[in-house]
């Protein structure tokens, strides 16, 4: 029990840079409180007295602002960094190393009884706001970029962004952190892609006008697809250009 407690103090120091003394931690850190509450809940849970389980998990969700069923199963060296909006459901299952931020939703998808809740792998990160629903896996060292909305398992690795949320890359190295503003943003990138085409058709077809000595009035739909290459070129994926102009950065 102790050494439980000592392991969850020096994971918010790992995890947490604003982390500063003992007494802060123990004190000011809604999702520590929120764990040890759960923990207490869970025990209560798996001895059948459900009830009080469920009286202590709303206690915790007045007090923390974080709502975690009873039910729900959670490894060590958990960390939940701010809490507050977290929702984690009955059948939620949560590896070793996982670290959740703000306004997470681990939520089901489904009226029957039985696994309906994500199971997130050891080393996983969920950005704020993020949402994961339904019985799916969310792979090893995965990372799902904030404000993302999850409905489908995600592979050991991967970086997940958008909505629904899409696969941006599988090879990312374990990280205790998510580089929110450095993730790609893919439907931005799919209408960069379609404007750098737009352009390059639009200035064949003035060459061939302009061969065949044809007048042609100025372009207005030109200017604003400038505007809109310019909103989309103030960064790119993993800050490398690509062609002409920028990737945007995520919206994660």
């Amino acid at each position: 029990m102790c050494k439980g407690i000592i392991e969850d103090i020096r994971t918010v120091f790992a995890k947490d840079p604003a982390a500063r003394s003992l007494a802060e931690v123990i004190t000011c850190y809604p999702g520590l409180h929120a764990l040890w509450l759960h923990r207490i809940a869970n025990f209560l849970w798996r001895y059948r007295l459900r009830l009080l389980a469920r009286i202590l998990s709303n206690f915790n969700r007045f007090v923390t602002g974080i709502e975690i069923h009873p039910g729900a199963k959670i490894g060590r060296r958990f960390f939940i960094d701010h809490g507050t909006g977290v929702v984690i459901g009955e059948t939620v299952e949560i590896g070793n190393d996982v670290l959740l931020y703000q306004g997470v939703v681990l939520g089901g998808t489904s009226f029957k009884k039985g696994k309906r809740h994500p199971t997130l792998e050891d080393n996983t990160v969920i950005g704020a706001g993020a949402i994961v629903l339904g019985a799916i896996t969310i792979g090893n060292a995965a990372h799902i970029g904030s404000g993302s909305v999850v409905i489908k398992p995600v592979p050991p690795g991967a970086t997940v962004v958008g909505i629904p949320g899409r696969i941006i890359d599988e090879h990312h190295k374990p990280t205790l952190d998510l580089e929110h503003g450095r993730l790609p943003d893919p439907v931005a990138e799919a209408i960069r892609l379609v404007l750098d085409e737009q352009t390059k058709l639009g200035q064949r077809l003035g060459e061939l006008e302009n061969k065949s000595g044809i007048a042609v009035p100025g372009d207005v739909l030109e200017e604003r697809i400038k505007e809109i290459m310019q909103e989309f070129g103030q960064g790119g994926q993993n800050g490398k250009e690509t062609g002409d102009s920028k990737l945007p950065p995520g919206a994660a």
